[in-house]
Parts: C-alpha cells; sequence; structure tokens
C-alpha cells in the first residue's frame, strides 16, 4: 500500500500545534522556528534531514536578493501550483526582502506554521496571508529519494 505524503504531513504537522517558538529549534514540544517545523516532518517522513542547515537571522525585514530558502526547497521538493493539503507554503512577509516565512496548508483555507510569539499554530489562509505566498512546494514521493 503507498503512502499520501500528503495526509501523512498534515497528520503530523498537528501533532507539532502547540510546540513553542524557538528561533533555528526543530524538536516537537521543545521548540521550533517555521523552518524547524518543516524540517520536524521532513525527517518523520524520510528518516533524516537532507542537509545541513546554515545558520540564518530571524529578521523576516531582510534585504538582500539571495532567496536561500526557496533555492533549498527547489534542491528537495517540487514546485506545486494548485494549493493543496500537504504543500510547504513559501511566505514573503515584507516587500523587497527575501521569502522567509514557512507553513504548511492543512485544509483548503488553513495552514500550520511556527510564528513567534505563538509558537506552532493552525492559522486561517486570509487574504493577506494569501498576497504574501511567492511559491508551493510537494513533498517528494518516498520512492523517488
Amino acid at each position: 500500500m503507498s503512502r499520501d505524503i500528503n495526509t501523512e504531513a498534515v497528520v503530523l504537522a498537528r501533532h507539532w500545534l502547540g510546540t513553542p517558538y524557538r528561533h533555528q529549534g526543530a524538536t516537537r514540544g521543545a521548540g521550533c522556528d517555521c523552518l524547524g517545523l518543516i524540517r520536524g516532518l521532513w525527517r518523520s517522513l524520510y528518516g533524516s534531514e537532507p542537509e545541513p542547515v546554515p545558520p540564518y537571522t530571524r529578521d523576516w525585514a531582510e534585504r538582500g536578493s539571495e532567496e536561500r530558502l526557496w533555492r533549498a526547497a527547489l534542491r528537495h521538493m517540487q514546485p506545486a501550483q494548485d494549493p493543496m493539503p500537504g504543500q510547504v507554503i513559501l511566505f514573503r512577509m515584507r516587500t523587497g526582502a527575501v521569502a522567509k516565512h514557512l507553513g504548511l496548508q492543512s485544509d483548503s483555507a488553513r495552514f500550520i506554521h511556527a510564528y513567534s510569539g505563538h509558537g506552532v499554530v493552525e492559522s486561517a489562509l486570509t487574504p493577506a496571508w494569501q498576497r504574501r505566498i511567492v511559491a508551493r512546494f510537494a513533498f517528494p514521493d518516498p520512492n523517488d529519494l
């Protein structure tokens, strides 16, 4: 029987709800940031992370043109167009800043993310959040790794 990686990702992400926010953290229950949530899901789905994560700032308004998070997602995930539960969503939080926030689409109108001051929460994908979406990615089929 094949795994439904999208459904599995959503189920796993809901187990992270309530995890406190910790910059550069990636441990369910102890603390994570938005990238740490996706890293933790990846470990649960595939057993280990695909590459080491270099240090990074927490500043959403960081200026510059180096889209390191976007490039890393493209190395390990498939770009996706049509919104579906289980997809990783990449957000640009400020005009002119690099895209630095991630979430996981949990249903047609919600997503799960780690948010400073709130921890891991499931939020409505409001028009304000939707305007910030710059890319979507699908987890790869485990048989393709």
